[in-house]
């Protein structure tokens, strides 16, 4: 029988691993899909007078789907006869397909323990690349073929849109997934990219500037995000007779309601990404000849009968209320600020350590940066065509929302973080930042070895250690417990470790001595090797021992000396083996 080489193996494990992500990839689309389609059938089967039969539920269903990852549909049943397209992409939705993406490819490019097992035998997986195609491919896959079966249906996708954005949306996900699986690495910098780029990535402190950029940006992002929910919050309770006006009129059963509601809630986020656009001050179109800002509702907007569209301002100059809609990018601004200074100057750190003025306003230009650019994305996803004519623009417009968003942090965000910093590095007398060291001349060294010390061992008297926005209460517990004044110490009785006494110097009678004798001790005939000191040591080192010694050996004593006398003696210690008849003899 014939044995297959290694690389034989090394090859057929390696493509198995490649029909396996493709696998995962085809499985990750067909659970989207499956789950969307479960959930439109249930409300097709639910309504009492359906348009079409199961076939044509079901097509719908496939429509949807390829909507949620950007695909633009086509409605062609309308009461002109001209098909409609709808690109507005419910964001909630879409959450469901990205993350099954995502998923799949971390999946196929994380290494297994099997993987990791087999890898002895010779056996080996997929690389990233090899992870990452193959997922990409397996999903687009059953994109193609739903793209194909949704036509003909009420809702199909263009063709135009399956390359861009959906192919680009999945291949978005799956690259995210195999840099999870890699443990999102940050570099290196591609090869064709310019040198000093590559060095810069290179470096670790580059490495933590940016990932606290873009920290920052992602907070000021979320704070954009909740704000504009809250606008659009506040305004649907402003006019909750409309909102509830549109909610019933346009479904007169349950099933129809429940539909509406899903629709609904499927559409909040983008209805925050309105509420955040409108803060920013660009606003968002209404139809073609219509856009609401804080200013004001400039024209006749071409609004249709739906529930979240019942928070659109009314027509007319902008009031107070709708002024107070600007402190949304105030807060995103600060919140960018306050993140990165949070990194610029941590509270327990030392002076030493903190970033100067100007890596401080660099991070924060940088997250200004990318809260604008991820402001001016999400906000292109959140709007788009529901029909023609007027209603061929509806939402935010990107291109003005996010250089808004980037003004706005950047004008804010810069100052607020000098301050911030200015404010976290001051030292009044009032014990700000007491429990950090003075450490502005000290090298990086010593102030870690600073900081461990303080770590173990500094505390209260209550076992509690002082914070920076609590520099009293080391204080507080000094007072109560030893008396201390707010300048002065605590006593010793305060402490649970007993005072040191006096120093010996300070004693009255004493004179320093000198434990050996002026005269080198191996000089023969002194005072050192002297009968009188040499019978005062032995007494002393009896009286220590508590009688355990023997009287001081009186002959043994002179056969030494006499021993030691001798001229031809070059050695001067005494040989001990040689002056005890009884003991062994010398080694030749």
């Amino acid at each position: 029988m014939t044995q297959r080489t290694p690389k034989v193996t090394v090859r057929r494990n390696r493509t198995l691993a490649l029909i396996s992500a493709l696998v995962k990839g085809v499985v990750a689309a067909g659970l989207g899909l499956g789950s969307l389609t479960v959930l439109v059938m249930v409300v097709w089967i639910s309504s009492p007078y359906p348009d079409s039969g199961p076939g044509g539920a079901l097509r719908a269903a496939a429509g949807v789907w390829l909507l949620a990852h950007g695909a633009g549909l086509v409605r062609p049943d309308t009461l002109s006869g001209v098909p409609a397209p709808v690109g507005m992409v419910p964001l909630l939705l879409a959450m469901g397909p990205v993350w099954l993406a995502h998923r799949a490819a971390r999946d196929a490019a994380e290494p297994q323990e099997e993987l990791n097992e087999g890898a002895r035998d010779g056996s080996a997986g997929p690389s990233r690349a090899g992870a990452f195609c193959a997922v990409t491919a397996g999903y687009l896959l059953v994109v193609a073929g739903a793209a194909a079966y949704a036509r003909g249906g009420p809702l199909y996708a263009d063709p135009d849109t399956l390359v861009f954005p959906v192919a680009l949306v999945v291949a978005g996900a799956a690259a995210a997934g195999v840099w999870t699986a890699a443990g999102r690495p940050f570099g290196p910098a591609p090869s064709w990219s310019p040198l000093a780029v590559q060095e810069a990535v290179a470096r670790t402190l580059f490495r933590r500037r940016a990932e606290a950029a873009f920290r920052s940006a992602a907070a000021g992002l979320t704070v954009l995000l909740g704000g504009g929910a809250l606008l659009v919050a506040v305004a649907l309770g402003r006019n909750a007779g409309a909102t509830q006006d549109a909610f019933l009129g346009l479904a007169g059963d349950w099933s129809g309601r429940i539909a509406v509601l899903l629709l609904a809630a499927a559409l909040v986020p983008n209805a925050a990404l309105w509420g955040a656009a409108y803060g920013l001050g660009p606003g968002f179109s209404l139809g073609t000849g219509a856009t609401a800002t804080p200013l004001g509702l400039d024209g006749t907007p071409a609004l249709p009968r739906f529930p979240l569209l019942a928070a659109v301002p009314d027509q007319g100059p902008g009031a107070l209320p709708n002024w107070a809609a600007l402190a949304v990018p105030v807060a995103a601004a600060l919140a960018v600020a306050w993140f990165a200074v949070r990194r610029a100057a941590p509270a327990d750190a030392p002076r030493a350590r903190a970033w100067s003025p100007r890596e401080t306003v660099l991070v924060t230009l940088l997250a200004a940066l990318a809260c604008g650019a991820g402001t001016a994305l999400l906000t292109a996803v959140a709007g788009g065509p529901i029909g023609s004519g007027a209603l061929s623009a509806f939402g935010p417009v990107w291109w003005l929302t996010g250089p808004a968003a980037l003004v706005w942090t950047a004008v804010i965000g810069v100052p607020a973080a000098l301050l911030m910093r200015l404010w976290r590095l001051r030292t009044p007398g009032w014990a700000w930042r007491r429990d950090v060291p003075e450490a502005d001349g000290l090298p990086v060294a010593e102030v870690d070895a600073d900081e461990e010390e303080e770590e173990e061992g500094e505390g209260d008297g209550a076992g509690r250690s002082r914070r920076w926005w609590a520099p009293w209460r080391g204080r507080r517990a000094a007072g109560e417990d030893g008396e201390a004044g707010p300048g002065g110490p605590a006593s010793p009785a305060a402490s649970s470790v007993p005072s040191p006494g006096p120093a010996p110097e300070a004693a009255s009678g004493f004179e320093p001595y000198d434990f050996l004798p002026t005269d080198p001790w191996h000089e023969k005939g002194g005072p050192w090797h002297g009968k009188e000191n040499r019978e005062a040591r032995w007494a002393s080192l009896k009286q220590g021992s508590g009688g355990l010694m023997a009287d001081f050996p009186a002959e043994r004593t002179a056969d030494r000396a006499g021993r030691t006398d001798r001229p031809d003696r070059a050695d001067p210690v005494p040989d001990r083996r040689a002056a005890d008849p009884d003991g062994p003899g010398a080694t030749p």
